[in-house]
């Protein structure tokens, strides 16, 4: 073998709690929020959840959210907490897609660094950027 063969891409994200930034996320997506089962030691508190797309399941791509217990906002793009990591979406209504996203507790960021209005920067409940794209 020369390359890895993964069964699942999951990209992660810290915050300091799981569950709200999960739930922020599968509602902009629509996708589903899988939490821990009954089973599980940290069923009532998790430390980890996943949101995936309901049609394809965990066997795909997904986004994770772990929680941090001394997590910092990041202050992108300067300041003394460096964002760790971006999420890019491609819809094709910048706009409604925006009032979404703002609907739902996103902020509209002060920076804007797109010159031709390609993309707007907003940041989810807890700091990270995310990017509307026109598709």
């Amino acid at each position: 073998m020369t390359h890895l063969q993964p069964h699942r891409i999951v990209t992660a994200l810290d915050c300091p709690d799981a569950v709200a930034l999960g739930t922020f996320y599968a509602e902009l997506l629509g996708w589903e929020l899988k939490t821990p089962g009954p089973d599980e030691p940290d069923f009532a508190d998790p430390e980890w959840v996943a949101v995936v797309r309901a049609d394809v399941g965990e066997h795909a791509f997904s986004l994770g959210f772990q929680r941090v217990h001394d997590f910092e906002r990041p202050t992108w793009p300067e300041g003394p907490v460096p964002q760790q990591a971006h999420l890019d979406f491609w819809v094709d209504d910048l706009e409604a897609s925006g009032e979404v996203a703002l609907g739902l507790g996103a902020t509209r960021h002060d920076v804007q660094p797109s010159e031709d209005g390609g993309f707007v920067v907003y940041l989810d409940p807890v700091g990270h950027p995310f990017c509307l794209c026109r598709a």
